[in-house]
């Protein structure tokens, strides 16, 4: 199909820097892939192992939409806006780092890792004041459907980005099929595979693979496994 990418999970750049373990979806750092720069405004897709004790000392960011996903274990955030917080897996944690903030990432814990996915979207809007928020969410409401997490707008489910995108996550049982509608014309696609095997339009996924889909109003997703679980990010494709 001409309308879709597919990156299998060992095809992703990887980095281990002993106290972080860490596979990127698009080109980051070290991992320069001239054709993985981006899907649409979704830049950075890490998934990221920190050792107990270890983290991201304080570090800038400007004109981004962050968001993180912890998916085992807990991260505690510090940020130059005065915010100190702990996240852990049923939350989710967005900052808008607009004309700029420094924050830290650190996992406190003495005796396990911590697992999040960060992602970075580029922003419809430059040079915003720096915000920041985390939400605590039901994961027994994304059980064999799509819970929405992210959107544009305050009110909504969900976080809020400067931008026209949508995230949900779904867990699903085996055998299991759901539709997705895009909610905006023009946008596409990234699903994300947290875990087990899951068939998107007629394409097979597994763990920890990515399928970027366009130019589609709709499409059908299937759990080929027991507690199969997936990120759905629906993006702008023109930057």
């Amino acid at each position: 199909m001409d309308n879709t990418v597919l990156h299998k999970a060992a095809t992703r750049g990887h980095a281990s820097h002993g106290w972080l373990d860490t596979h990127h979806t698009f080109s980051f750092a070290n991992y320069n892939n001239p054709d993985r720069m981006h899907f649409g405004v979704l830049r950075v897709l890490n998934d990221d192992r920190v050792d107990a004790g270890k983290g991201f000392g304080t570090h800038p960011h400007d004109n981004m939409e962050i968001i993180s996903i912890p998916l085992e274990g807990d991260l505690e955030h510090k940020d130059s806006m005065g915010n100190t917080a702990v996240i852990k897996r049923g939350d989710i944690q967005v900052m808008s780092a607009g004309t700029g903030i420094q924050h830290s990432e650190y996992n406190r814990n003495s005796d396990r890792l911590t697992k999040f996915l960060q992602i970075w979207v580029f922003p419809n809007k430059r040079n915003v004041t720096p915000r920041y928020d985390q939400i605590t969410l039901k994961e027994a409401d994304r059980h064999n459907k799509l819970q929405q997490i992210l959107s544009p707008n305050a009110d909504d489910a969900g976080v809020w980005i400067h931008q026209d995108a949508w995230f949900h996550l779904g867990t699903f049982d085996k055998g299991v099929t759901t539709n997705y509608k895009l909610k905006k014309k023009g946008n596409g696609v990234y699903a994300f595979v947290i875990k087990g095997d899951i068939t998107i339009s007629t394409i097979a996924l597994n763990e920890r693979d990515g399928l970027g889909i366009w130019d589609v109003d709709a499409f059908n997703l299937q759990a080929n496994s027991a507690g199969a679980e997936v990120l759905l990010m629906e993006v702008p494709m023109t930057l």
